[in-house]
């Protein structure tokens, strides 16, 4: 063995019986191949019928794997696979240590694109490494369903769901999230009561129970709450803050856009009205303090105060308490003469109870839109792909997928 070879065999953690018999390096095409064999004479431990023996090669077959990149140069390896015929005359071909998931692939080339796909959209990692976008997908859907079909979700307790667009349309997914581990754990295609049929589903066929789930974080439309009485008997819905407030952050702005029709102040004041105090930038602060100081009866800025006062509602520290604030704000609310308001205060009378559990469970969806921007980043990844490729980028960056079981090389989660 020259020093290349020896250089080599370390570098890639090649052992007996194989060694690297020949490096070529081929400056013009940027590629650099690596050949390996096997020691004469060596034999390779084969299973058959639960009987282990050792054989030596009966024939050997031509075999390339593209392996990670060295420098900017593309790097194969290349080796006569030995095939083995077993003691009941079946023929059996060896899988060298370095081989992938896949053919023609190595385990740490698989690591790699797994890595760098949490990342990169496909197409950009396609130009990278110069291989198709079919053989990367290829990949991520095979390493994410088979990782996904040993997942186990025997101690799922609590549940976030929510949907989001995944194109021009309407076309809708749902998302159904572990809120103790803070992972996806499934995808369903649409957004109606049926996706949490599609949960429970998937729920019992990786070792859950859908009686196991005691609490639902969900938004407060009827496809979601129709598919959690209907499937999880036992579960508690708590009404996500998020969108609670979100129904009334619209009234706001419906108060808002009515008025600036008649009050030229409230052009290009926008965004006063949506935003947190916090949020807000410097010369924002300074006309909402400006219109405060106008004295003028501005509708926006009553209606502005009410929606503050329902956040601060969150900062009470007991139920009792939360319930009598909630029950004031109702009825200032209701009383507000304030139509878009009123409107909204009988949304939080219908759904009272569940958003009194926010009190009890603590539990939202704040996992769920922390990962909304990844999931929108996942819709760039997958632009231009069908719904199985966006629900594998979906799985890929936020279910916390334990790939090391199917791939050494990769990292345990």
């Amino acid at each position: 063995m020259n020093n290349a070879a020896r250089i080599f065999s370390k570098a890639l953690g090649i052992e007996s019986p194989w060694f690297v018999k020949k490096v070529e390096f081929d400056g013009s095409k940027k590629r650099l191949e690596i050949s390996i064999d096997f020691a004469r004479g060596s034999t390779f431990s084969v299973e058959d019928d639960g009987h282990t023996d050792n054989y030596k090669a009966y024939d050997t077959i031509e075999k390339q794997w593209r392996h990670l990149n060295f420098f900017e140069h593309e790097c194969y390896l290349k080796a006569r696979v030995p095939r083995v015929k077993t003691k009941k005359g079946k023929i059996r071909l060896i899988s060298p240590p370095w081989s992938g998931v896949l053919n023609g692939f190595t385990l740490l080339f698989e690591a790699l694109i797994l890595q760098i796909c949490k990342d990169m959209p496909v197409d950009k990692v396609s130009h990278l490494v110069n291989m198709s976008n079919y053989k990367i997908w290829k990949i991520l859907d095979t390493y994410v369903e088979e990782a996904k079909d040993s997942d186990n979700y025997n101690d799922v307790t609590a549940v976030g769901m929510d949907e989001t667009s995944i194109s021009k349309g309407h076309k809708y997914i749902s998302l159904f999230v572990d809120m103790n581990k803070k992972r996806t754990i499934s995808v369903a295609e649409g957004k109606g009561n049926e996706t949490v049929k599609s949960f429970k589903k998937d729920l019992e066929q990786h070792q859950g129970n859908a009686k196991n789930i005691t609490d639902v974080s969900c938004d407060m439309s009827r496809a979601f709450i129709k598919g959690v009485e209907d499937n999880l008997p036992k579960a508690q819905i708590t009404f996500d803050r998020f969108h609670v407030l979100k129904v009334i952050n619209n009234a706001v702005d419906e108060v808002r856009r009515d008025e600036s029709k008649q009050n030229p102040l409230l052009k290009g004041k926008r965004f006063i009205f949506l935003k947190n105090e916090v949020n807000l930038t410097e010369e924002q602060r300074k006309q909402k303090e400006e219109l405060k100081l106008s004295k003028l009866n501005i509708k926006a800025l009553r209606a502005l105060n009410i929606r503050e006062s329902f956040q601060q509602i969150y900062q009470a520290t007991t139920e009792k308490d939360f319930v009598l604030l909630l029950k004031k704000w109702y009825f200032w609310a209701t009383h507000s003469r304030l139509e878009p308001i009123k409107k909204a205060a009988k949304t939080v009378k219908n759904h009272w109870d569940g958003i009194v559990n926010w009190k009890k469970s603590q539990i939202n969806n704040g996992i769920l839109e922390g990962l909304n921007s990844v999931v929108q980043a996942a819709k760039r990844k997958a632009r231009g792909y069908k719904f199985k490729h966006f629900k594998t980028v979906v799985y890929l960056i936020t279910g916390n997928l334990d790939f090391s079981k199917i791939n050494p090389a990769c990292l345990p989660t």
